[in-house]
């Protein structure tokens, strides 16, 4: 057998690396992309040692953002896209002309020449879409206002990205202002372009819509867990693929649709669950990828330069965006939401600047600079994201965020008078019933939850409601953990559930907790962090129904006739 094989050697030393790297980055309280960064930097080609294969590690890397932007999709309908147009379109075309501008002023302190400075402009004006939906998914944004803002937003971008692809070669002759046949060109590229942009979404919005769904409902009636997996991978990374051989939209673009179409589909979620664990794995792949990509050499020989481009990623940016949705009338926190994730640039940025250089638009410095420039905001990415949540937890700071001021008076007084109450964290299928049995007794009761659709629907029927994640300790404190008796997880995210248990039962030593769980495991990891009692679905349907056949039989209900 050969054991040459750098596809297999690439895998396992990229995710056996990053995992070790991760794992010691955890324990130190560090962001584990940190970890995922300097196994690519440790596995690339400009430190010694073994080196993995760079492009088969980009490739890799490639399947992980057309996932990745796949179950963004399965989140996100049309109607969330025409919601967040009006501030997402304009937000992001005035967002990459100031970073653009920044860009071109930074160019030409350099002493480049004005068509490099554009292009240097543009490869920093755009954020990764990796870096950008890993931050909102492990926060759980991605369905709430600010998450579909950042979506919207992400879309206009990798849209501005792929005209910008294609226009690249005809830069210096716009820039000079020429208008021979080449300049007319232009104009036929460009309209060759939305027109190919417009077709693929015309296509996938009329045909996919339909196509789409029914395919995979077909799939799913034969019953075969494995073929419905199989079918879901392959409509995501084949839409992916013919959106880019067919019409010169990106992979992301393309996955993205996929999804989307297949939102309105009750097998939505179900083909989100089958997704993740390879999205997962493949997301860590991207983050290698670019640690491949980095020279840590030009931290030394261009310290000035790394400073600047980092200055303008990590502050302009985020000032221009802070400044467009404020602008906008939307509240503080939709803007530092927004402003935090954009500070960063990642793929599209390396593909503007390789293409760049090879063109002879932009010199070496600039591709060096701009790997660095990625590298470190990547890194501080995260580091941005814990500040804001502590923003969001500090008392001295109420208004930063929606998730943790007072609720409105005609809310007050939903909210219980008396201590003894129960706090119920999520109001989705189990939270929703549990709420139904604690109204019909007549018990107090307050309910956290972080989906705004969900909230709104609770807060119709006259419940009181705190919207936030209940993780944040801001936000249980809140809904009152001082004066409840109970507090009863209903969310099935195992990790998540964790991290509030531990929480409540530092605050109160006396609080009855009752948590949810899906496996032995999970329930004994509950009790352990402080759970007073542990539920797992499976057993009590199993003791339910041992308990109706040991009842004895009932009255009898029919049995319909079979036909044919």
């Amino acid at each position: 057998m050969d054991h040459a094989a750098p596809l297999i050697t690439t895998v396992v030393a990229a995710l056996g690396l990053a995992f070790i790297l991760a794992l010691i980055a955890t324990r130190l309280r560090i962001p584990a992309i940190a970890g995922y960064l300097l196994a690519g930097v440790i596995l690339g080609p400009f430190t010694p040692g073994f080196i993995a294969d760079v492009n088969l590690a980009q490739q890799l890397a490639e399947i992980g953002v057309i996932l990745l932007m796949f179950g963004v999709g399965l989140h996100f309908s049309l109607r969330d896209l025409m919601e967040v147009r009006a501030i997402a379109v304009p937000g992001a075309v005035v967002q990459i002309a100031a970073a653009t501008a920044m860009g071109w002023g930074v160019a030409r302190w350099f002493g480049w020449d004005d068509v490099a400075g554009i292009v240097f402009g543009l490869a920093l004006s755009v954020a990764s879409t990796v870096v950008l939906l890993r931050a909102l998914q492990d926060r759980h944004m991605l369905e709430t206002e600010r998450g579909h803002i950042a979506v919207g937003w992400l879309i206009v971008e990798d849209l501005a990205t792929v005209l910008a692809l294609v226009l690249l070669p005809t830069l210096p002759q716009l820039v000079n202002g020429e208008s021979d046949p080449s300049g007319s060109s232009v104009g036929v590229t460009l309209l060759l372009t939305l027109g190919r942009v417009a077709a693929f979404s015309a296509l996938m919005l009329v045909v996919g819509r339909r196509l789409i769904p029914m395919l995979l409902h077909f799939v799913a009636f034969l019953g075969n867990r494995e073929l419905f997996r199989l079918a879901v991978l392959a409509i995501a990374l084949g839409t992916a693929y013919g959106a880019a051989l067919l019409f010169d939209v990106s992979f992301a673009l393309g996955a993205f649709f996929a999804g989307m179409v297949l939102a309105e589909s009750e097998l939505s979620q179900q083909a989100a669950q089958e997704t993740l664990p390879l999205r997962d794995a493949f997301a860590v792949l991207f983050f290698v990828s670019v640690g491949m990509l980095f020279n840590p050499s030009v931290l030394v020989d261009d310290p000035i330069g790394v400073v600047a481009v980092l200055a303008i990623v990590v502050l302009g940016k985020s000032l221009a965006a802070f400044v467009i949705v404020v602008a906008f009338r939307y509240p503080i926190a939709t803007a530092l939401t927004i402003s935090v994730s954009l500070a960063q640039i990642g793929e599209f940025s390396f593909i503007l600047a390789a293409l760049g250089v090879e063109l002879g638009l932009l010199p070496q410095r600039g591709h060096d600079l701009l790997l660095a420039g990625s590298i470190l905001s990547i890194m501080l990415n995260p580091l941005l994201f814990a500040i804001l949540d502590r923003m969001k937890e500090s008392p001295a700071l109420p208004s930063i965020t929606p998730d943790t001021q007072l609720p409105p008076p005609e809310e007050e007084a939903a909210a219980p008078k008396r201590d003894g109450f129960a706090i119920v964290v999520g109001y989705g299928r189990v939270g929703r019933t549990v709420v139904e049995g604690l109204q019909e007794h007549g018990m107090p009761f307050v309910i956290i939850e972080e989906g705004e659709e969900l909230a709104a629907e609770a807060r119709a029927l006259g419940f009181h409601v705190i919207v936030g994640n209940a993780v944040n300790r801001g936000v249980i404190r809140q809904a009152g953990l001082s004066r409840a008796r109970w507090l009863l997880v209903g969310i099935p995210h195992a990790f998540e559930a964790a991290r509030v248990v531990i929480h409540a039962r530092a605050e109160r030593a006396d609080l009855h907790i009752i948590a949810r769980a899906h496996s032995d495991a999970e329930a004994e990891h509950l009790r352990t962090l402080g759970a007073s009692r542990v539920i797992m679905a499976e057993r009590e349907v199993a003791i339910a129904m041992l308990d109706d056949v040991l009842a004895g039989p009932g009255p009898s209900a029919p049995v319909p006739r079979a036909h044919g």
